[in-house]
């Protein structure tokens, strides 16, 4: 029991920790383009000079 009153509130601080941390990379804009870099390896680089 007195372990519970030990970890509960340092399970909350983690948690809220990592909460801050998500909104603070959000805020910085982290998350502002999801998909280009998934798209970017679809796109042919033929047409640039030296690709085989």
């Amino acid at each position: 029991m007195n372990g519970l009153l030990i970890l509960i509130p340092i399970a909350l601080g983690l948690g809220l920790i990592g909460l801050a941390a998500f909104f603070w990379a959000l805020r910085r804009g982290q998350f502002d383009d999801p998909e280009g870099a998934a798209m970017r390896i679809l796109i042919d680089d033929e047409d640039e000079p030296g690709a085989k």
